[in-house]
């Protein structure tokens, strides 16, 4: 009996490891994105969607199980506002407008609800799995006479899908919140929207945001070593 309870103690592990280290089949992934991006803050309160401008860029993955990845990206993006279109009274009843380019450099973790892959069915796996991601990201936003840089935390929700053994599909939406009140603020002179109502600032109160929906392409590659099955 104990020999048998050492042989049946020492499978299970094996099984675990193995189960552990298959995860997907390649350990990563390389591809691009495009969409677009709007802008929440000061000249646009709450209307979601509106505005929307071109956006995109590059995308890696390194995949560490069946659910859970690491992201890259680099994206760059256009953003606009105008507030002529808020309730919101400005001081002496000044009206902005403005457009502007920014780029976001972030990393990210990312959870599939599914255990990822199109191999390895004996572990349910899905080819198809919604997933959430959070992170932190750089943005730089050059201006006509102010470049904003700052923190940004993304928070995001997607879903991706296996067309094939390496390549994947996928769409994403994801909010960006800025530690600063500075983004749609790209002029220095006269009045702008930089705490235009000259309010104590909180590290969550009053600030900026930018949100981005995007759909991706990425290819797959770095076929991991040591697999137990291939199947």
């Amino acid at each position: 009996m104990k020999l048998a309870s050492k042989h049946i103690l020492i499978w299970s592990t094996v099984f675990a490891i193995c189960t552990t280290a298959v995860a997907q089949e390649y350990r990563y992934e390389f591809g691009g994105a495009a969409g677009a991006a709007f802008y929440l803050g000061d000249a646009n309160e709450n209307a979601y969607f509106r505005t929307m401008q071109p956006a995109g860029g590059l995308i890696f993955r390194s995949n560490l199980n069946f659910h859970w990845a690491i992201k890259a990206d680099l994206l760059v993006g256009k953003v606009s506002g105008d507030t002529k279109n808020e309730k919101n009274v400005f001081p002496n009843h000044a009206q902005i407008a403005f457009s502007r380019t920014f780029f976001d450099l972030g990393g990210q973790m990312e959870f599939n609800f599914l255990p990822y892959s199109d191999k390895y069915k004996y572990l349910n796996t899905s080819k198809l799995s919604p997933y959430l991601l959070v992170g932190l990201g750089l943005t730089l936003a050059p201006g006509n006479d102010r470049t904003f840089f700052g923190i940004n935390l993304p928070l995001g929700v997607g879903i991706k899908y296996k067309l094939s053994n390496k390549l994947n599909l996928g769409i994403e939406y994801t909010i960006h919140r800025l530690f600063g009140d500075a983004f749609d603020a790209p002029d220095s002179q006269g009045f702008n929207l930089n705490n235009p109502y000259k309010v104590n600032q909180g590290l969550f109160k009053n600030k900026d945001w930018y949100n981005t929906l995007l759909f991706s392409i990425t290819w797959e590659f770095g076929l991991r070593d040591g697999r137990c099955t291939t199947d």
